[in-house]
């Protein structure tokens, strides 16, 4: 599985946080996850905001969006003459902060740097149990 990240916020390429979370996908699906991160401020080349926000945008155009179902009910309505339309979900979990990578995490992960930018790049290996 390919996917591909932004490079700021919760996902970045040297939070060790979201390897240590990686990994466990990885672990979990049984399958080789491979990550390549846009570089700092290249997230313009990110295609789902050049396909998707400039229409959101649109559709709440003058609108204060001052409570969630507020927001939630026009970027619903966002829609193209070709065809895009926007699903909503919201997300009601709460997620932790602070939280830190096990102690040994660095030393016992199965996750490969690639050849070629690995600073941005890497695959999740699933662990043999």
């Amino acid at each position: 599985m390919l996917i591909l990240c932004d490079g700021g916020g919760s996902n970045s390429s040297s939070y060790y946080i979201f390897k240590e979370d990686l990994q466990a996908i990885s672990n979990r699906l049984g399958i080789r996850i491979r990550i390549c991160h846009y570089p700092p401020c290249c997230s313009k080349y990110n295609l789902i905001e050049h396909r998707v926000f400039p229409h959101v945008t649109r559709a709440c155009q003058g609108v204060p969006l001052e409570s969630i179902e507020t927001a939630r009910h026009y970027i619903e309505k966002t829609e193209t003459t070709k065809g895009l339309k926007v699903v909503v979900r919201l997300l009601e979990k709460v997620y932790k902060t602070g939280r830190k990578y096990a102690k040994d995490f660095k030393e016992t992960m199965t996750i490969q740097f690639d050849k070629y930018l690995p600073k941005w790049n890497d695959t999740a290996i699933p662990e043999v149990i």
